[in-house]
């Protein structure tokens, strides 16, 4: 696979000079790949919202690069805004930036940025709304009058209405009900599969990731531990519990009946796949 953003030796330190200079990234390396979805896990104070503040260019590194393409993005710092429109990133809790009259204007904003024609601004509105579930009903409301998981939504549309070719979500579902998580993944699911787009998913949950991701990054102590498919990384239970991380329920009680002499494989993350291995102990019945 070829990738769109690759890291090298990044580093970030806050506070240099003063007794509290840390490393917030120390060091890191790390690719991320055209059209996957990857998630990143850590516990927290790992590095996560450093590292992906860093990918389009909201923070600049101490030292070290991150590349785009072939290009480091901070050899011309003066177009560094072309890389944050090439890159979307959506922070934890987005409806707390909403500020336009409408939602229609909300999710126009970064697209006459671009200095888009009017028609295709409306086009990218309408198409990015449809994709986070937003009907054309909501268009013209006040994003304050929606509900929390409706602004989530309509911040996330704002982001995917530049058309990026990395989206970037940090903990895209936090503070929403069962629901509401259920769908909004859902949603960027459906943007992935149909855009083709590189999605990198922050999350404190490992059931949300086990369940939505290709490949996950695990960061711990300001550096990457670990990386591989969820199945590789979720294989390695009890590492990722030393750092401070749970595992997927599911991955628990397959571990639990390991523990208790069932012989199935501790790895599972899914529900399907406990399924699976149960009906396979008892000859395919389920």
């Amino acid at each position: 696979m070829k990738a769109i953003i690759r890291v090298e030796n990044l580093i970030h330190t806050y506070g240099a000079g003063t007794p509290f200079c840390r490393n917030a990234v120390n060091g890191v390396n790390m690719e991320i790949y055209e059209g996957e979805f990857l998630g990143v896990i850590g516990h927290t104070g790992s590095g996560k919202s450093t590292l992906i503040q860093h990918l389009n260019g909201l923070l600049k590194p101490t030292s070290g690069a991150v590349y785009l393409g072939d290009r480091d993005i901070w050899a011309e710092p003066k177009k560094i805004r072309e890389v944050r429109f090439r890159v979307g990133l959506v922070f934890q809790y987005p409806e707390y930036q909403l500020f336009e009259e409408t939602v229609y204007k909300d999710i126009a904003f970064g697209p006459k940025n671009m200095g888009l024609e009017t028609a295709e601004i409306d086009r990218r509105v309408r198409t990015s709304a449809a994709f986070v579930g937003l009907g054309e009903d909501m268009l013209e409301k006040s994003p304050f009058d929606l509900s929390g998981g409706q602004k989530r939504r309509v911040a996330i549309a704002g982001v995917i209405a530049m058309e990026p070719e990395v989206l970037i979500l940090d903990e895209p579902s936090a503070g929403l009900d069962p629901a509401g998580r259920k769908g909004l993944l859902e949603n960027i699911q459906a943007y992935h599969r149909e855009k083709g787009t590189t999605v990198v998913m922050v999350s404190h949950s490992m059931d949300e990731v086990a369940e939505n991701v290709d490949r996950i990054v695990v960061l711990a102590n300001a550096g990457v531990v670990m990386s591989g498919t969820p199945h590789e990384v979720f294989s390695r239970a009890q590492e990722l519990m030393d750092v401070g991380l749970n595992v997927p329920q599911v991955t628990q009680v397959a571990m639990e009946l390991v523990r208790r002499g069932v012989d199935i494989d501790p790895a599972v993350y899914t529900v399907p796949d406990l399924r699976r291995a149960l009906a396979a102990l008892k000859g395919g019945r389920t």
